[in-house]
């Protein structure tokens, strides 16, 4: 098994079934897996802010950056590359409160929102959703599996497709 890192603000995509996608240092940051099992295709992206309005030159740029353009781009890749939207397994992690314990600018909480804003007006579903709280996390995808891995706080927990 080979890992493949995921930076943050950075996106991929596999249908290698040797490799899985990692992201660490998910505090506030959001990760978002999409699976495809029947043609054995995932896309893994960490996204850092939930709008991009904050800075169109940096979107432009860097779209994985936020949680709106972001999204969307992974979501045209994985058109492209075969993903069918019914058999579409789509995870999230992260959204915690670690740097902004007086809750003052609840960027997890509103990464979260924008996210499940943007599968709702695409017609997609979220299965497993891992987020809030005050600790940060590391998340994989397998693409053999779709295996879908959140580790917190010295705990992994391994959410399986079947």
């Amino acid at each position: 098994m080979t890992l493949i890192v995921v930076d943050i603000a950075d996106m991929l995509i596999s249908n290698n079934p040797d490799e899985t996608l990692i992201t660490y240092s998910l505090g506030s940051c959001i990760a978002v897996s999409i699976y495809d099992p029947a043609i054995r295709l995932g896309g893994l992206i960490h996204c850092m802010l939930p709008l991009s309005k904050v800075n169109k030159a940096k979107a432009q740029s860097r779209p994985c950056m936020f949680v709106d353009t972001g999204l969307q781009y992974m979501l045209g890749q994985l058109y492209e590359y075969g993903l069918r939207k019914t058999r579409a397994i789509i995870n999230a992690a992260g959204g915690a409160q670690v740097l902004d314990s007086h809750g003052v600018f609840k960027i997890g909480e509103r990464n979260f929102t924008v996210l499940r804003k943007i599968l709702w007006k695409n017609g997609l579903l979220m299965n497993i959703q891992d987020v809030g709280g005050n600790m940060s996390r590391t998340v994989s995808l397998t693409i053999k599996t779709g295996r879908f891995s959140v580790k917190s706080g010295g705990s992994l927990v391994h959410y399986d497709i079947s």
